[in-house]
């Protein structure tokens, strides 16, 4: 099965994330960032909630920050059947400094050994496959 945005777009989602999307399927971690004020809205939104600004600005930045919280799953959830085989799996919030502490969801990728709230990673971004549900992703890897 071949990627396609369109065809895969996320149900029940706004839209207002879709450049997000788009950057990740290039490759890229792209976060918006108000035109008029400045500020950083993650997650997405279609207004400013400082200016009401309806204009942004989507922003490349380098996938790097580090450990706000993760949590490790034992359990295979329905949603996330694909991932079986990987249980138990990390899932890290990432905080990125360039973007005022927005933080950004991904599968750990790696060694867990020295993984703790604060502590330093970098991210790499997998192209769609099954296990993803045909989605680009985020894997965080801890800077060593």
């Amino acid at each position: 099965m071949e990627y396609s945005f369109e065809k895969h777009r996320i149900i029940g989602g706004t839209g207002a994330d879709d450049e997000f999307w788009k950057g990740l399927e290039s490759g890229k971690l792209q976060l918006p960032r108000c035109s008029g004020c400045g500020k950083w809205m993650w997650p997405a939104n279609f207004r400013c909630g400082d200016c009401g600004s309806w204009q942004f600005d989507w922003v490349t930045l380098e996938p790097s920050g580090s450990v706000f919280t993760w949590t490790r799953s034992w359990y295979a959830f329905d949603r996330v059947i694909e991932r079986a085989k990987d249980v138990p799996y990390v899932t890290i919030l990432a905080e990125i400094p360039h973007a005022d502490g927005a933080r950004v969801l991904g599968v750990m990728k790696g060694d867990e050994s020295g993984l703790k709230i604060g502590a330093a990673v970098r991210g790499s971004i997998d192209a769609p496959c099954e296990k993803s549900k045909w989605y680009p992703a985020i894997r965080w890897e801890l800077v060593r």
